[in-house]
């Protein structure tokens, strides 16, 4: 089952419903037909549970009962992420195996998807799509001290200092001093639409080749709308 996570309302937060659109689903034609299995395709679901300022429902919930509906083997879930480092943003897509937190990465506590909690094994797919202020001035000042650093002569107490600065440490200090002036901010790049779309074909195609048997290179895009 794939679950494309993320508001479809929102540009940056809607790539994991526009891979479901595009996905080739069909477990309908198993039902239908009462097959097994199929040479050629795999028995493929896909939902879009939306978020809960939509729907009022935590996105764990919503899975849980389709997955203990529809017994899957295995859960791919979708989702926009943010980045903590700004060259990241669009140019990174992330997979792992020990699941996903909806709504972590802008402080929103959701329940995890993971296995523990869904019973069947989950593989997480997530691309940074925004930074916060922080992240942003972060990066800033590390390119301000790593310029310092090049002045700076090796062995000196002033070049000692800049080694010792965390970069945890100066992140947690900037997001304290913004907190009162720029609370929640989050930036995205200006054509994030074009991304969004682009990233949503190119994950879309790589899940069609990856589940299908019958789906090679040639065919990628042929279940793109």
């Amino acid at each position: 089952m794939i679950v494309g996570l993320g508001n479809w309302n929102v540009t940056p937060d809607a790539l994991g419903p526009k891979v479901v659109d595009r996905v080739l689903v069909t477990r309908q034609f198993f039902v239908a037909y009462k097959k097994d299995r199929d040479e050629t395709v795999a028995n493929v679901s896909a939902i879009s549970p939306g978020v809960m300022g939509l729907t009022g429902i935590e996105t764990g919930e919503i899975v849980k009962g389709i997955v203990e509906k529809t017994n899957p083997d295995l859960v791919i879930a979708i989702d926009s992420l943010a980045s903590r480092k700004m060259n990241r943003v669009s140019t990174t897509i992330q997979i792992s195996d020990t699941g996903i937190n909806p709504g972590s990465g802008v402080g929103n506590k959701r329940i995890g998807l993971n296995e523990e909690y869904l019973g069947i094994p989950v593989i997480a797919i997530g691309v940074p799509t925004v930074v916060d202020a922080a992240t942003m001035v972060n990066d800033t000042i590390d390119l301000i001290i790593d310029s310092m650093k090049e002045q700076a002569q090796v062995g000196t107490e002033f070049y000692s200092m800049l080694e010792r600065v965390s970069n945890e440490e100066k992140y947690q200090l900037i997001k304290e001093v913004l907190e009162p002036y720029m609370p929640n901010v989050l930036v995205t790049p200006k054509e994030i639409d074009q991304l969004i779309d682009d990233l949503s074909i190119i994950i879309a195609n790589g899940l069609n080749i990856a589940l299908h048997p019958g789906i090679e290179l040639k065919d990628v895009n042929r279940y793109i709308r």
